[in-house]
């Protein structure tokens, strides 16, 4: 496949790591490279690893994510975002002990919600008979640029408009899985 065509399918999945990991980057509390960096590198690897994932799997088993994966993605997102709006409205930030200010769980399960559609796209790869470890390399490796850089914004963010925006980062989550949930009917 075109590596043109394979960086704009990458950009269109990257597009749900960037607006997440600006969500997260509002929450960093200090050393800001290396959270970025494991942010960046979890969106990158389960984008990359999903679509290999779908690619191995084909059509079997993509019909039951396309049917469970958006819901479970939705539930995911707005329990992690309605937190983050909690704690936005209390004034409360329970993870400052926490090394780089991130919490490892909620970064996976936001890494794997978001990589559902790169399960369909590797799915699509493997019926079309496409070779897949080019696009799944370029796909990961936009999404973790997408994600470092969502991170150091949404930091950004925090620095000019206070920690409030904390509530703006739960609502864009629950706002993506709404727009997950939107785009891919039941049944």
């Amino acid at each position: 496949m075109d590596i043109l065509i394979t960086s704009l399918i990458g950009i269109a999945l990257a597009m749900d790591c960037f607006a997440v990991s600006l969500a997260l980057g509002t929450r960093t509390k200090a050393r800001l490279l290396p959270a970025s960096l494991i942010i960046a590198t979890s969106f990158g690897a389960f984008q990359g690893g999903m679509a290999i994932i779908g690619w191995i799997a084909g059509n079997g088993v993509t019909g039951i994510i396309s049917v469970y994966g958006p819901p479970f993605a939705f539930i995911l997102l707005a329990t992690v975002g309605g937190k983050m709006i909690w704690e936005g409205l209390k004034g409360e930030h329970d993870d400052d002990s926490i090394p780089y200010g991130i919490r490892f769980v909620p970064i996976i399960v936001l890494s794997f919600a978001t990589s559902i559609d790169a399960l369909a796209v590797g799915a699509s790869f493997g019926l079309l008979r496409l070779e897949i470890l080019a696009p799944a390399l370029i796909i990961g490796l936009i999404s973790f640029v997408f994600g470092f850089c969502g991170v150091l914004l949404g930091k950004r963010l925090v620095d000019v408009f206070g920690h409030r925006t904390e509530i703006l980062g739960g609502i864009i989550l629950i706002l993506i899985g709404l727009n997950i949930l939107a785009g891919h009917p039941f049944g």
